[in-house]
C-alpha cells in the first residue's frame, strides 16, 4: 500500500443552497422566514438588538488637558554630585551623562541630597533650597534661557 492510494471515508454535509426554487425547501424567504430585523440583508455591527450599545455604556473622556502647563525635567543636586569631579554644569551635560532625556525640555534643579563641592550651575529654574545649598557650598546657581 502506497501513501497517495490510502482513502480516508469521513461524512460530508452538503452545502445548503438558498433561495433556488420552491422544490429546494430553501426557496423565497431562503430559511430566514417572514419580514423582521433577521430576515433583511444585514444588522449593523453596532447594533446590539436593544441593549444599550457598548458605546454608550463606555465613560466619557473627563477633565482637560492645560494647554499651557509648563513640563518640566528636574534633576535633584544629590544627582550633581555623582558627576564626578566636573565644575561646570549645563543642561547639554546633564544630556550627555544620561541624567534627562530631552534636549528641548527645560530642567528644573530640586534640592533633595547634600552638595559638598562647589559648583557652577546652569539651569532653567532653581528650586529655592536647591540654589541655597549650591551657594552655601560655595558654588553659584545661574538661571538660563
Amino acid at each position: 500500500m502506497q501513501i497517495h492510494e490510502i482513502k480516508v471515508e469521513y461524512p460530508r454535509k452538503k452545502k445548503k443552497r438558498v433561495g433556488r426554487g420552491i422544490g429546494s425547501g430553501h426557496g423565497k424567504t431562503a430559511g430566514r422566514g417572514t419580514k423582521g430585523q433577521k430576515a433583511h440583508e444585514s444588522v449593523s455591527l453596532h447594533m446590539e438588538g436593544g441593549q444599550t450599545p457598548l458605546h454608550l455604556r463606555l465613560p466619557k473622556q473627563k477633565g482637560f488637558k492645560n494647554p499651557f502647563k509648563k513640563e518640566w525635567q528636574v534633576v535633584n543636586v544629590k544627582d550633581l554630585m555623582r558627576l564626578g569631579d566636573v565644575q561646570e554644569i549645563t543642561p547639554q551635560l546633564l544630556y550627555e551623562r544620561g541624567l534627562i532625556k530631552e534636549k528641548d525640555i527645560p530642567v528644573k534643579i530640586l534640592g533633595e541630597g547634600e552638595v559638598k563641592r562647589p559648583l557652577i550651575v546652569k539651569a532653567h529654574a532653581f528650586s529655592a533650597s536647591a540654589k541655597e545649598k549650591i551657594e552655601k557650598a560655595g558654588g553659584k546657581a545661574e538661571v538660563i534661557g
